[in-house]
């Protein structure tokens, strides 16, 4: 896909972290973006900043998702390019000082980054199947986040890592149910990257997780997740893959 001012796209979670760096890599390229996130102040600054628009979104409720395309699209038209990247992180284990960890927060972590990202998927791809299609008969791309806890889970992620294994799940198989329409569908599994959740960490915690990843032995930046996803949209021939950008790290236990 050729990026450039004919070409729209919806990025969630971009009102910071590695959304936002999706969302300016976009933009740079003349891509008209908009911003699904629920921080509005930050989501307002972002799209201002980009010359985008933002939106109030709850990608957990299909129906908040419905009312956001609505708005993207009566600005910027059918968007070719949906980028998921909002997420949460909650951490528990499964039993902790003899309590089992609670339902609400897991339903809630399968919540916001499984389903979330089936809801915005999903909806966006019923609208690109009915767009013309593009050089080579594309009619977009889809790009969801997972991470390499899906494959290396750590104690007390058993929320965060079911869902991110969900998102890799459904990969292959919306590629494949896409494919006749044209349509890609691609996940990165990203490794220990520099977002607004690491940021809370002191340096000296930060520095010793950047230490653990073979090479390079540092924290991701978020302009490198940027680059990957501006380069899924442009190689027609990745799909259905789930990319781990991640330095060779593979999580320990704990």
């Amino acid at each position: 896909m050729k990026l450039d001012n004919s070409i729209s796209a919806v990025v969630t979670g971009a009102a910071s972290g590695l959304g936002e760096a999706v969302a300016r890599a976009l933009a740079a390229k003349g891509v008209r973006v908009t911003i699904f996130d629920m921080n509005e102040e930050l989501g307002n600054s972002v799209a201002s900043n980009i010359n985008g628009q933002f939106v109030s979104v709850d990608v957990s409720d299909p129906e908040s998702v419905q009312r956001g395309f609505e708005v993207a699209r009566a600005s910027h038209g059918q968007e070719r390019i949906m980028i998921n990247c909002a997420g949460i992180a909650p951490s528990a284990k499964t039993v902790s000082r003899g309590n089992a960890h609670d339902a609400a927060l897991f339903a809630k972590a399968v919540a916001v980054n499984l389903v979330g990202s089936f809801n915005t998927a999903s909806q966006s791809a019923e609208g690109m199947t009915k767009a013309d299609p593009l050089e080579g008969s594309e009619r977009g791309v889809i790009i969801n986040t997972a991470s390499v806890a899906a494959y290396d889970g750590q104690i007390g992620q058993i929320a965060y890592a079911s869902s991110k294994g969900g998102v890799v799940g459904l990969t292959l198989p919306m590629a494949r149910d896409l494919s006749s329409h044209g349509i890609r569908v691609v996940a990165i599994a990203p490794g220990i990257f520099k977002t607004p959740m690491m940021a809370q960490f002191s340096q000296e915690i930060q520095d010793a997780l950047g230490a653990q990843v073979p090479f390079p032995s540092r924290l991701g930046e978020p302009d490198e997740f940027a680059s990957l996803g501006v380069h899924i949209c442009e190689n027609q021939m990745l799909n259905g893959e789930v990319i781990r950008l991640d330095g060779a790290i593979r999580m320990a236990p704990r």
